[in-house]
C-alpha cells in the first residue's frame, strides 16, 4: 500500500511536535539554573556535577542505564495503551503485580537457573497482562472509567505486595522477602543486567508493532476514532481489551525485570513507587513514540543518578531536579496543546501559505 503523503501544513506540524519536547527540557535546564542562581550557587557548576554524576564513567553510566529501565518499561505501557485511546494510569500496579507474581514463582516453586528465571519472567508478563485486563473488561461490559479503576487497583496491587513481603515469603519475619538466587538474576552484561538490552529491544519492537504493522494500525485508528474504526468493521472492544492487555503485560515484564535483575532481587516497602505515573508523564514529553521513551527515560534517569552528585558538589537540595522534572512536563504537555489549538493552526497555515507564495513570486 502506498504511503500517504503529507501536506506541507502537515510536515509543518510534525516538526513542531518534535521540537516542542527538546524546548521544554531546555526551558526546564534554564528556569532550573536561575532557580539555583537565587540559592547563591553555580548552576553551570551544578549541571556538570549532574553530568559527571549520570555519565561520568561506565559504572555511573551503567547505574543511570538501570534506574532508566523500569522507566522504559511503563512509559511503553502507557504509550501503547493511549495509542489505543485508553488511559492507562495503572502500570505502577501492573508494574508490581509482575514483580509479585515473579518472587512468587521463584520462590513459592523453590526454582533455580534458567527455570527459575524463564519462568519467573513469564509470571510477571501474564500477572502484568491479567492485571491489565481488569480494568479492561470493566470499561467493556460497565462502561466504567478506566483512569478511575486502574488507579484503585494500583493500591490493591500495592496492598496484595505488603501481603507477599511481610507474610507469605517474609525472610525470617522482616518486611522483606527471600532474595532471589543467584542462579535466577538476570545475568550482566557490560556493568548492566541485561533487562536493559531487553527494554531497548522492547521500545524498539512497540515502535515497529504500531507503526508498521496492520495490528497496529488498526490500534492507532480505534485510538483516532473509535466510531469511524467499529463502521470500517474493526472490533473495537477487542482491539481496547488487546491494548489493556498487552500494555499490562509490558509493564508486568518490568516489574520481573526490576526484581531480577536490580540489587537487592527482593520485594519489599518502595518497590515499583512512582514508576507508573512517571512513565505517564515520559509518554506524554515523548509524544507517545515508544523509542522517543527510551530517550526520555534515560534523560529520567539522568536526572535521578545525577541529582545526588549535584547536590553533594554545590549543596543545593535534590528537590531541585523534582522541580526540573515537573517544569519538563509542564512545558511539553502545554507546547503540545498549543500547537493543537485552531488558532495556532490557522496561524500556522497562514504563515505556510505566505512561504508558499513568496517562493512562487522569486520562482
Amino acid at each position: 500500500m502506498a504511503k500517504k503523503e503529507l501536506s506541507a501544513e502537515e510536515r509543518h506540524e510534525r516538526r513542531l511536535l518534535v521540537i516542542v519536547p527538546v524546548v521544554a527540557v531546555l526551558l526546564a535546564f534554564v528556569i532550573g539554573a536561575i532557580i539555583i542562581a537565587c540559592l547563591g550557587k553555580n548552576p553551570l557548576q551544578g549541571y556538570a556535577a549532574m553530568i559527571q554524576g549520570s555519565l561520568g564513567d561506565g559504572s555511573k553510566l551503567a547505574n543511570t542505564l538501570e534506574r532508566s529501565c523500569p522507566l522504559v518499561f511503563t512509559s511503553l505501557c502507557a504509550v501503547f495503551a493511549y495509542k489505543c485511546g485508553v488511559f492507562n494510569l495503572g502500570g505502577e500496579g501492573q508494574f508490581i503485580m509482575g514483580g509479585c507474581a515473579t518472587a512468587a514463582t521463584v520462590l513459592g516453586l523453590g526454582l533455580e537457573g534458567p527455570s527459575g528465571l524463564l519462568l519467573g519472567l513469564l509470571a510477571g508478563i501474564v500477572a502484568g497482562a491479567l492485571w491489565g485486563l481488569l480494568p479492561g473488561i470493566m470499561k467493556a461490559t460497565r462502561g466504567l472509567n478506566e483512569m478511575i479503576t486502574t488507579i484503585m487497583l494500583n493500591y490493591v496491587a500495592l496492598y496484595f505486595m505488603e501481603y507477599i513481603y511481610k507474610n507469605a515469603f517474609s525472610d525470617n519475619g522482616l518486611p522483606k522477602t527471600l532474595a532471589i538466587p543467584n542462579s535466577s538474576r538476570l545475568p550482566d552484561v557490560a556493568g548492566v543486567h541485561v533487562g536493559v538490552i531487553i527494554a531497548i529491544l522492547l521500545g524498539i519492537f512497540v515502535w515497529y508493532l504500531i507503526f508498521r504493522t496492520s495490528f497496529g494500525f488498526k490500534i492507532r485508528a480505534v485510538g483516532m476514532n473509535p466510531i469511524a474504526s467499529r463502521v470500517n468493521g474493526y472490533h473495537v472492544q477487542t482491539l481496547m481489551l488487546l491494548a489493556f492487555i498487552i500494555s499490562g503485560a509490558i509493564a508486568g515484564m518490568g516489574g520481573a525485570v526490576e526484581l531480577l535483575g536490580k540489587t537487592p532481587y527482593r520485594l519489599a516497602s518502595g518497590f515499583g513507587s512512582g514508576f507508573g505515573f512517571d512513565g505517564v508523564a515520559i509518554a506524554l514529553i515523548a509524544q507517545l513514540n515508544p523509542v522517543a521513551a527510551l530517550a526520555v527515560s534515560l534523560l529520567y534517569g539522568m536526572l535521578s543518578t545525577g541529582g545526588t552528585m549535584m547536590q553533594s558538589v554545590i549543596g543545593v537540595p535534590t528537590a531541585i531536579v523534582e522541580i526540573i522534572r515537573g517544569l519538563v512536563i509542564l512545558f511539553a504537555v502545554a507546547g503540545m496543546a498549543a500547537v493543537k489549538l485552531p488558532k495556532i493552526k490557522a496561524l500556522l497555515a497562514a504563515r505556510q501559505d505566505a512561504r508558499a507564495k513568496k517562493a512562487e513570486v522569486n520562482a
